[in-house]
């Protein structure tokens, strides 16, 4: 029987002997050189996708990509551990600055606005004049309304499972009041959850049911439970740490180091129940990734012909580009020690999802030409 890590989807029927020959071919630089360089790939996914049915993505906060990957490297298990088991991509980068944009985008693929660039301080409802392409909202504001279509909404359509898990939320689906000052800007001692780094509370589409909400949006703690088991396990797994584990905060409130040592430590302890679980055994993807580098005065850079969005307030400065990163993918589908060279962002992370569960590609993860997870990233 041939092994999960194998098995491949056909998203694309190519006939013929051509069709053949550069399959054939593509094996074979992909067997050689244990991964394709970004010369060798092309601007859309591959016409091959692996059978991955769980998809694990863990953000970090506010390192680039020398910090963490270079050889001083302060979180090890990150850089080196880590490192070899999976397929490192050397050329990811953050779509803004600061963190919420981030995060908004990969589930949505909307670009930054005002407020979000400002991490939304006030937890303002979005107010909007209209829409641009590609799939963009016009406007300014925090809680984007129901009209937006997310990942999240696109997996409840498809009959797919999902489930944010934030460490220190303590109660589900937690967020401001709409209109209030977002209290959770800064950590506390025994509470460290951070709203704006967790994208889900800024869709209407997920407040506005609280069951739905809560039972989509819970604590960290519930996490070992859930990957006891692959029906348990969802379909889409969305991690975030505290403010202190994420590595933004040096020192911490509570004593810790804080920055990429503390990060290292939460991996250490958190990644291993992923990995051994049944799911992820079976058929899963982990994306280990940064929201965005330092910051706009030492990295300001973008990648994919990205724009800054029609709401961005400064172009160029801080709309233009949340700078490199780096990501590692983790697979039974992903050769260890491997690394890919192809320009990605979290646009890029968004279609590549949608491209695993068959969905279309929304807001700037439908740019044209924008690259998504192909051979280069499942090489095995």
């Amino acid at each position: 029987m041939t092994s999960p890590a194998r098995q491949l989807r056909r998203v694309a029927r190519p006939t013929g002997l051509l069709a053949a020959a550069t399959i054939a071919v593509l094996s074979l630089v992909a067997a050689t050189t244990g991964a394709l360089s970004a010369s060798a790939a092309t601007p859309k996914a591959s016409g091959y996708l692996p059978a991955a049915k769980h998809v694990f993505v863990i953000n970090l906060e506010n390192k680039g990509y020398d910090e963490t990957w270079g050889p001083a490297s302060a979180a090890p298990y990150l850089s080196q551990t880590l490192r070899a088991k999976g397929n490192l991509l050397t050329q990811y980068f953050g779509t803004a600055h600061n963190s919420l944009p981030n995060y908004i985008g990969q589930v949505s693929g909307q670009g930054p606005n005002a407020q979000t660039q400002g991490d939304c301080q006030v937890f303002s409802d979005f107010t909007g004049t209209g829409t641009v392409a590609p799939g963009q909202y016009v406007g300014n504001g925090c809680v984007y309304p129901k009209t937006v279509p997310t990942l999240q909404g696109q997996l409840d359509a498809a009959g797919l499972t999902w489930r944010g898990y934030m460490e220190d939320m303590g109660t589900p689906c937690r967020h401001p009041a709409v209109g209030a000052v977002d209290d959770t800007q800064k950590a506390k001692v025994g509470d460290q959850y951070a709203t704006r780094h967790n994208p889900f509370m800024y869709f209407h589409s997920v407040i506005d049911d609280p069951a739905y909400c809560a039972s989509h949006v819970v604590d960290s703690k519930q996490l070992a439970t859930d990957l006891a088991t692959v029906s348990t396990t969802r379909n889409l797994t969305y991690i975030t740490p505290n403010l202190c584990h994420d590595g933004h905060d040096t020192p911490c409130v509570d004593g810790q180091p804080g920055g990429l040592a503390s990060a290292d430590q939460w991996l250490k302890a958190t990644v291993p129940t992923i990995m051994n679980s049944p799911a992820f055994k079976k058929d899963g993807v982990l994306l280990i990734t940064f929201d965005e580098s330092d910051g706009p005065g030492s990295d300001a850079t973008a990648c994919c012909g990205e724009g800054p969005g029609p709401n961005s307030p400064l172009p160029g400065i801080t709309g233009m580009g949340g700078g490199r990163v780096g990501a590692l993918v983790l697979s039974p589908f992903v050769r260890p020690g491997t690394l890919s060279s192809t320009p990605y962002n979290h646009y890029s992370l968004l279609a590549s999802i949608e491209d695993l569960f068959g969905q279309a590609q929304l807001g700037y993860a439908a740019q044209p030409g924008l690259n998504r997870f192909g051979l280069d990233v499942y090489n095995r």
